[in-house]
This record gives structure tokens, sequence and C-alpha cells, in this order.
């Protein structure tokens, strides 16, 4: 499946009894030999009676991450075209908070991405003070950048061309920044005008996607954050365009966009 090109393999752990390792993960992901993919999604029996479905989130490198907003539009479309729930809404648990998504008339669906955080810690990001954005030094000179956790973590940088932004080689020194102990998802961003803001997104363990849905919540948070940019704002990736929807502190954040099914099929283990 895709959500603006960002690719994943969904696998079906409700009606099959699967167990999945680092190894596999990786085989599975490599494009060259295997299926080829972002990361890799796995949906679960609820572990809760409040939630209806666990989400696991894999990078092609085997690591388990926390929150992937187009994997969570991905997998509420796989709940409803397999039949799994018959809700319209229903909550996914992650690894670390419980999200809710709903399918629109549109044929898209909208995730309600929980509330931004702006501190340091719950990146984590090594300070010693609390500020809405930071300097931190690299091959490139000072970089000033916005902190925003989505469950993930995420470093936000504004710039004027975001097609000319160093995003392969700042993105890949910033991930692995020691100020960053956990790494981080680096997202470069245009803002074009009120309404509309551009985004390149460097993901840890990954590398630049087409797509980056919590980046997109992330990059629009801060941006409304700083006052650049309305409430409601369509992020345009290099895959296509989200819809971001965020009232401020004290309200959750929610991002509609498509998810789509490549193929079906079957892996022998």
């Amino acid at each position: 499946m895709h959500g603006l090109g960002n690719d994943f393999v969904v696998i079906d752990a409700v009606t099959h009894n699967i167990r999945v390792h680092r190894k596999m993960i990786q085989q599975i992901a490599d494009r060259h030999e295997g299926i080829g993919c972002d990361q890799i999604l796995i949906i679960q029996p609820p572990s809760k009676p409040d939630i209806d479905f666990d989400y696991r989130i894999f990078n092609s490198n085997g690591a388990e991450v926390q929150q992937c907003g187009n994997g969570a539009r991905c997998i509420a479309r796989f709940i409803r075209d397999r039949k799994l729930s018959g809700k319209k809404t229903f909550r996914l648990k992650t690894i670390n908070r419980i999200i809710s998504v709903s399918a629109n008339k549109d044929g898209s669906l909208s995730v309600d991405m929980g509330h931004p955080s702006f501190d340091a810690q719950s990146i984590p990001f090594e300070t010693n003070h609390e500020r809405d954005s930071h300097i931190i030094e690299s091959t490139h000179g000072e970089v000033e950048i916005s902190l925003v956790s989505m469950g993930n973590p995420h470093a936000v940088i504004f710039t004027d061309n975001v097609l000319e932004a160093p995003v392969l080689s700042l993105g890949e020194e910033l991930e692995r920044h020691a100020r960053f102990p956990e790494k981080v998802n680096v997202g470069f961003v245009e803002v074009i005008d009120r309404h509309n803001i551009k985004l390149r997104v460097f993901e840890r363990d990954v590398g630049e996607t087409n797509a980056c849905g919590s980046g997109a919540c992330a990059a629009a948070a801060a941006a409304i954050r700083k006052s650049l940019i309305n409430q409601d704002v369509a992020v345009h990736l290099q895959g296509g365009k989200l819809h971001v929807s965020w009232k401020g502190e004290g309200y959750p954040l929610i991002m509609s966009g498509p998810a789509v099914t490549s193929f079906h099929g079957r892996i022998i283990v």
C-alpha cells in the first residue's frame, strides 16, 4: 500500500498467526531482493478493551518506531477493505499513543494524530533551555530548528526554497546529530502562503521519502505556532498533497489524505 508514494507492506496478524523478527523485516523491505518498502505495518488484535486494533510500525532496517501518519491511513483502508471492522471511526494503538482514524465521503481518510508536543524532552533533544526554536551546529553552519513530537520526533527547518534545500546531506547529518540521542526525522519547509506549504522530509533510518504524514503534521504545527500560516493548511509533498488542521495548544491535530492498495500477495517464510 502507499500514501502519496510513501510505501508499506501491510501484514494481517488479526486473521493470521504471524510472528515477525528483524531479519524477516529487512528481507521483506529490501527493494532488490524482497518486496521493497519504506516501512512494514502490522495490524494486530487489540491489547486493550477500549481500542479496536494494535498497530506496529517497523522501518526497513528492522527498528520499531512510534508513529506514521501515512501508515495509519493505509491501515485504516486495509481494515475497511478487508472488513475487519464495520465502524466508520476506529481507534489504533501504537507503541506510545492511541490515534483515531475516520473514513470520509470522498474516499480520503482523516487521522486524529493527538496533541503536538514542543517539549525538547519528548524528542529527546539535549538542551538546557526550552524555547520555540533552537540553534544547532552542523557542517552547513548554524541551523535553526523547531522541535515537534507527534508521537515520533521531528526537527523542522524553514527554508526559502525547499527544492534547493540540502535535504540529503543536512538531513542525514541532523538525523544522527549527537544532540538527538534517539535520532530524529528532519523536515524542510517552505511557506508558500497562509494556506499552503511545501515539505521534504529525511526520515529517521529511512532517508528521504515521497511523503511523510507525521512530518506534514509536525511542519504544519510548527508553522501554525509561529503564526506563519492559518489553522487549516495544504501540505505539498513530492508524492502529493495532505491537509492538516490544528486549532492550537490544547487541541488535537487532524491530518487527511489518501491511501491506496497496490497489490495483495502471500509471503512464504
